[in-house]
């Protein structure tokens, strides 16, 4: 290896490494709120509704931003794009931190939502395009390191800043890690575009942005005011119904030569796409209903402050930190197949030994299983994700993980609704309340922190145990559904991931370059 190829192997590196800060970045933020809302109400006067949208703003933004980002990548160049991205998410952030009231701070919200979702589409195509076959998996599993290691930080982090320093620091954190960024991307990361610009699809990119914007609405308006809200149904429906005129849209474009669709429906002739972009909605629909639990859990049942509550969370990154590095190295001795299914078990295992906890189980238990359950969700999801990337092609790679963050990103609403409400059912059934006043009775139902506050001014030691039972068996029962998910998981990665490489990776690795690399490096400046 001469000396030219080692620098240039390393540069590629240090871009990874800079492009992860920003990866993190944008976890960061979405974490790191949760703590600071009440904060928030106080400082920007802000209502319930306000606090709401504070949060579902920016999911909603990134979700509509996810396949644009992807298209624009490829037609105009992916390193101009992300250089845009990146400014308008460190833009957004200082709006945030300088925001006079709610409807300014949600706007700011808007912008950095709409920059993370272009963002997302963004690094994945890079690593597709700069890193080889044999170097993906380990550059995946450092990508999904940084994603991964957000969560937990978050809280720990916005706790920290909260408790020592002025609120608007949470959001003026990401300027530094924005500006580390963009020096990283402009001096490494070289400037990439599809071999043959894609036109733009104006119908598709308003349809898709549309149906998922609905879509996602309608899972957040279901976890606030329940399944049979006429919102929420009214939203899902609509939302169903434009994604479906979508994909007749994109299907009736990719009849037409000359004319690309936004999304190339080949790319669901591959198994290993196809499912590896399902074994990761598998598994971050488990994930994200435990991520968001089990703070709750922390602070309603355990008492510790935000702080307190994302130090418990140091486990599960430890799991994480661990799984998803090792994946790669697992899948090379016995497959990705049966590593996907390895990482489910253990997932399922660890959400196995946590239905055991109830509000009287101490810190070694709680740690234990967060781990395990942590450990199985790295192996899985980092080697899902490297199962769909190799299928992913040189000249479409920005709309084609685009594709499969959305069906992610998507899942994560769908998640917090969904298990959200296993677990408010399951502890209002098992609550105690007679002979309470109406009023005291509705507080209790309405959630565990309004239970344990009644129970308090009440001087009443039964309930405030009924309370924490309650909501212990709430988190009992979302944790079941979670392992069956993580089972469905186990099942799906056996009977439909394939055991061997296809014919293109065979190819790529006796013949050197990917089919269509050679194409795609002529367009890598």
């Amino acid at each position: 290896m001469t000396v030219a190829s080692q620098a240039a192997g390393a540069r590629k590196w240090w871009a990874l490494a800079g492009l992860s800060l920003g990866v993190l970045a944008v976890g960061l933020d979405a974490t790191v709120l949760s703590v600071a809302l009440p904060t928030l109400a106080g400082s920007l006067h802000a209502s319930a509704s306000d606090l709401q949208w504070f949060v579902s703003s920016y999911t909603l933004a990134l979700a509509v931003a996810l396949l644009p980002g992807g298209l624009l990548g490829d037609r105009f160049g992916r390193k101009k794009i992300m250089l845009i991205v990146l400014a308008a998410f460190g833009l957004g952030s200082l709006a945030c931190a300088y925001s006079p009231g709610p409807g300014a701070f949600i706007a700011a919200r808007i912008l950095q939502g709409l920059s993370a979702g272009a963002m997302v589409p963004l690094v994945l195509s890079v690593l597709t395009v700069v890193f080889t076959d044999e170097e993906r998996p380990r550059a995946v599993g450092v990508w999904a390191a940084a994603n991964f290691l957000a969560l937990p930080i978050g809280p720990i982090l916005g706790g920290w800043l909260l408790s020592d320093f002025w609120w608007g620091w949470v959001f003026l954190l990401n300027l530094p890690v924005v500006a580390i960024g963009l020096i990283a991307v402009a001096l490494l990361v070289p400037e990439s575009r599809a071999p043959e610009r894609p036109a733009l699809d104006l119908a598709g990119m308003v349809l898709s942005s549309g149906g998922l914007a609905l879509l996602v609405y309608g899972f957040i308006a279901a976890g606030q005011d329940g399944w049979s809200s006429v919102t929420a149904i009214t939203a899902m429906t609509a939302g169903a119904v434009i994604l479906a005129g979508f994909a007749l849209w994109e299907r009736r474009l990719s009849s037409r030569p000359g004319r690309p669709p936004l999304v190339d429906l080949a790319l669901f002739r591959s198994a290993r796409f196809t499912w590896g972009t399902i074994l990761q909605a598998f598994g971050i629909f488990a994930m994200f209903g435990l991520l968001f639990a089990m703070p709750q859990f922390f602070q309603a049942i355990l008492g510790v402050n935000a702080m307190g509550s994302g130090l418990r969370l140091l486990p599960m990154m430890a799991g994480l930190a661990l799984g998803a590095p090792l994946a790669d190295q697992v899948a090379r001795r016995i497959s990705a197949k049966l590593t996907a299914a390895l990482g489910f078990a253990i997932l399922a295992a660890g959400l196995i030994l946590g239905t055991t906890m109830t509000a009287a189980s101490g810190e070694a238990l709680i740690a234990a299983w967060t781990a395990i359950a942590g450990l199985g969700f790295g192996l899985a999801l980092a080697t899902a994700a490297s199962a769909a990337l190799v299928e992913l092609p040189a000249d479409r790679a920005g709309i084609a993980s685009a594709v499969m963050q959305a069906v992610q990103k998507a899942g994560a609403p769908l998640s917090a609704a969904v298990l959200g409400s296993v677990v408010s059912s399951a502890y209002e059934s098992q609550l105690h309340l007679a002979g309470l006043p109406a009023a005291a009775a509705g507080a209790v139902r309405s959630s565990v922190f309004g239970g344990i506050e009644v129970a308090r001014r009440l001087g009443s030691v039964p309930l405030l145990a009924s309370v924490r039972d309650a909501f212990a068996h709430g988190i009992d029962a979302m944790l079941w559904v979670g392992a069956g998910l993580a089972a469905a998981g186990i099942v799906a990665a056996l009977l439909f991931l394939p055991w061997r490489a296809t014919t293109r990776e065979r190819a790529a690795a006796t013949a050197g370059p990917p089919e269509g690399a050679e194409s795609a490096h002529e367009h890598v400046a």
